[in-house]
């Protein structure tokens, strides 16, 4: 699970990085200021009213609990930052009352620290069986008889532990109740991702005229971290790729450099008290080519035609459908073919980078206000160069926000 520390870890090392040969970018790094001073984590009152939205979920869809593990659930639930190892922590929404919290005896006092909600915790000592724990309250509790809806990333042997101690009980997916709180973001949900955001725009600003003919990705992403770090955001990660490197979506092991005439393209992103951004940027080191100018057009149309596309009531899945019709209207290749999108449209976003429900062929889910999504259909051109742009943004009664403004030129990409 990515947390708070590998964004500190990332931050940390951009100096080192840096040094000796861009002494002089972290000297004007230090003339940045915070600007997410402005807002604030989500407090116990929010955390509360999610716990009884998801108890109102389970009773509408006949779920008597929920168990879930350390991950974004559980902090957006309870506060409560643990990581997952063989020793399970874990976390019971019952449909009415108070969580519980189950943590190995010598671990509670740490995993009491960031929990954010009333709760009761109960421990389980090394030689016992912690779903034996959770069997024991839910019979407790009277929810032994009834379903019990399972987080979507529970590990199996949690799964199964507490199908052997609870013989008989209904193992059901906790989606309903889950997905169904997760996904409708709150005005002050989206207030931190929009700071999270405003960050990774303003660390792209400072970083792009910095970049010099010969530098690599991990220096570029060293000034990016360094910048992302001054102006208040977490750095959640920072994927350079350059040159030919830039037609494959998630890059290439081979070196790379800057050179002039060939594609940049950065995809950054960070967390401002727990919440991610996701922005990406193409655009070319020198003067761009006809053809560099004319995919990029294509990209930043394909962007207006995903955005004109989402609309409220409609499946997420139309809005996929929707670019990739037009790009094989301009002739690029049908459904994934290449070259053209290889990958879908967008993704979810909130607590974790990418999650549930995406824009993508199939997805039936109709679009509702607080969905948060992606919006980056990419065009990639195998041994040659690919164009991303990527821009986030949120539903509303009246339709689509943007977090991010959409860049107006392939000169300008960041505005």
């Amino acid at each position: 699970m990515r947390l708070s520390r590998r964004a500190m870890l990332a931050a940390a090392s951009a100096a080192p990085l840096l040094a000796p040969r861009f002494a002089w970018a972290m000297q004007d790094a230090a003339e940045l200021t915070d600007i997410t001073g402005g807002v604030q984590p989500i407090g116990p009152d929010e955390r509360r009213a999610r716990i009884a939205r998801a108890q109102a979920l389970m009773r509408r869809h006949g779920i008597g609990s929920v168990l879930i593990e350390p991950g974004a659930s559980m902090i957006y639930f309870t506060g409560v930052r643990w990581w997952r190892s063989e020793r399970l922590t874990a976390v019971v929404l019952p449909v009415e009352g108070d969580p519980l919290i189950v943590t190995p005896f010598f671990e509670e006092p740490s995993v009491r620290e960031s929990l954010g909600i009333d709760a009761e915790v109960r421990v389980w000592q090394e030689h016992e069986d912690p779903l034996a724990v959770v069997a024991g309250w839910l019979r407790e509790k009277r929810l032994a008889d009834r379903p019990v809806g399972i987080e979507e990333t529970v590990r199996h042997f949690a799964v199964d532990g507490l199908a052997r101690a609870l013989p008989g009980a209904e193992i059901v997916s906790g989606n309903p109740v889950v997905r169904g709180c997760r996904m409708l973001k709150s005005p002050h949900e989206i207030a931190l991702m929009q700071a999270a955001t405003d960050v990774t725009v303003a660390a792209y600003r400072w970083t792009w005229p910095r970049i010099e003919a010969g530098m690599s990705p991990r220096d570029i992403g060293a000034l990016m971290s360094a910048a992302t770090a001054r102006l208040g955001g977490s750095v959640e990660f920072n994927l350079i790729l350059l040159g030919e490197a830039s037609a494959y979506p998630h890059g290439s092991g081979q070196p790379q450099q800057v050179r002039p005439g060939e594609v940049v393209l950065m995809d950054c992103g960070c967390s401002v008290h727990d919440y991610e951004s996701d922005v990406s940027r193409s655009f070319v080191f020198g003067d761009p080519s006809v053809e560099q100018r004319r995919v990029w057009n294509h990209v930043r149309q394909g962007q207006q035609i995903a955005f004109d596309a989402a609309r409220i009531g409609r499946p997420a899945g139309a809005v996929d459908d929707a670019v990739r019709a037009h790009y094989q209207s301009l002739g690029y290749g049908s459904d994934y073919a290449l070259p053209g999108l290889s990958h879908r449209t967008g993704h979810g976003i909130g607590l974790e980078g990418h999650e549930p429900v995406n824009f993508v062929r199939g997805e039936t889910t109709p679009l509702a206000p607080g969905m948060c999504f992606s919006n980056e259909p990419g065009l990639y051109l195998p041994g040659r160069f690919g164009i991303r742009l990527e821009d986030c943004l949120y539903m509303t009664e009246a339709g689509p926000r943007w977090f991010s403004e959409p860049p107006p030129s392939i000169e300008r990409p960041f505005g």
